[in-house]
């Protein structure tokens, strides 16, 4: 819930709020704005607090060449609100005076009023020193440059080389607007030409490797695309929207979804194959469980849900197993990091090595509910082997009525045990991890 000092603070002090709780480890980006879409300046907030996590470690490091001596762990949030101030100074088109008022005023809503002269100077002293802080940017550590956490910057040069200042330049580039066509209600080609013919409509385009993907120019809000309301379209990235094509659904086949939410896959599932037997979509939330549900209806389509731990087998299978299934493991999302940048903040090594652990006791678990010679399909929306091919390698070694079924495709890394899409510019997929799986 939002502080009741901040519910009629300026966005600079809520802003300053949210990050430092992130930087704590604290709830998720997303997660702390939705309680704050009903206020008037929610659009610059929610720019001002993307910017801020994708930038943090950059604008931290020139936060330290202002300061005569390092801002004490208490006052986390006036030393968040000053790298507030100085993305909005850097990137965005408010004044410079309008900046550096807003942000005074903040340290009494952030209960500081002791911190005002010193947040105007910082800010002033920012605005007098721009081109010596640029010069000094320029010798820093490419991690800074970048605006990675060290650890994560090291790992990706590790891992990929030859591809590593890509990842780091889509990373931090703001993300398409992507869309998945509902082929059972119209052709991609009928979905352009319907949103080409709306006045003031950023133009649209079709994406490289999934047939119903459309990419939008500019984003828009739902309500204003043609054909949303009417369920011709969904919010989907195209990393996802391959899913159902790796899977080889045919009718007749009994299907489990799991880990399912927020559900894009699970009504892709659906679309591009009708006559299944049963589709089983599970999560660990009920609420997340009605967005699943939201969207079915929204498509007026049909699954059977239930709220479990996918892991915890006793609680939810009734014994009969599944041709197909479907393992969304939860990761670090490393692959996403530029729909959600506070990724950055969040994630650190010891939070990958549980995540590795409890994609294993997944795995394991459903592996069990899979028919001889069913397919299982493993994805993240990471980049890291140790969550990706490095795990799989590790589960085919103790396995021993499993095998790698090679993905043949035209896109993405063909590693050793699946395919990895590495994070693309504004009009690419997210970077996402693909294993398919047969028993025997």
């Amino acid at each position: 819930m939002i502080k009741a000092s901040l519910r009629k603070a300026n966005s600079r002090a809520r802003a300053a709020a949210i990050l430092s709780d992130l930087v704590a480890g604290s709830g998720s980006l997303s997660g702390k704005l939705r309680e704050h879409k009903d206020l008037a300046d929610y659009p610059l907030l929610q720019e001002t607090c993307y910017g801020c996590c994708r930038w943090f470690h950059l604008l931290d490091a020139i936060l330290s060449q202002l300061l005569s001596k390092p801002i004490k762990a208490k006052d986390s949030e006036l030393r968040c609100l000053l790298i507030v101030g100085l993305y909005q100074l850097r990137e965005l088109s408010v004044p410079d005076y309008a900046v550096i008022n807003e942000s005074v005023s903040a340290v009494v809503a952030l209960k500081k009023p002791w911190a005002k002269s010193l947040v105007n100077a910082v800010l002033r002293n920012y605005l007098r020193k721009q081109e010596e802080i640029a010069d000094s940017l320029a010798k820093e550590k490419d991690a800074v440059r970048y605006s990675f956490p060290e650890w994560l910057y090291a790992e990706i040069c590790n891992q990929w080389p030859q591809q590593a200042r890509s990842i780091f330049h889509n990373s931090n580039s703001r993300p398409p607007m992507t869309l998945r066509v509902n082929r059972l209600e119209k052709t991609r080609d009928e979905v352009l030409a319907s949103i080409a013919q709306v006045e003031f409509m950023p133009a649209a385009s079709a994406g490289s490797y999934a047939p119903s993907a459309v990419y939008l120019q500019q984003p828009r809000a739902v309500q204003e695309i043609p054909g949303f309301d009417e369920g011709w379209l969904s919010i989907q990235d195209e990393a996802s929207q391959l899913v159902p094509k790796l899977l080889q659904l045919e009718p007749n086949l009994r299907v489990l979804d799991a880990c399912a939410a927020p559900g894009g896959k699970t009504c892709h599932i659906l679309e591009s194959e009708q006559s299944l037997t049963e589709l089983v979509v599970l999560d660990l939330a009920p609420a997340r469980l009605e967005r699943i549900t939201e969207n079915l209806e929204r498509l007026h389509l049909r699954a059977s849900l239930q709220a479990a731990d996918a892991a915890d087998t006793d609680q939810w299978w009734d014994g009969t197993q599944f041709d197909r299934i479907l393992l969304d493991a939860p990761c670090s999302a490393t692959g996403v990091i530029r729909r959600h940048p506070d990724i950055k903040l969040l994630r650190s090594p010891q939070e990958v090595d549980q995540l590795v652990q409890t994609q294993a006791r997944l795995l394991n678990a459903l592996w069990a509910c899979l028919k001889p010679g069913g397919l299982l399909l493993y994805t993240t929306c990471s980049i890291l082997q140790q969550e990706n091919q490095q795990f799989i390698a590790n589960f085919l070694n103790t396995a021993d009525n499993a095998k790698y079924e090679r993905i043949t495709a035209d896109w993405g890394v063909e590693c050793n045990n699946g395919r990895q899409l590495l994070p693309g510019d504004s009009s690419g997929p997210d970077g996402f991890f693909y294993s398919l799986l047969r028993k025997h």
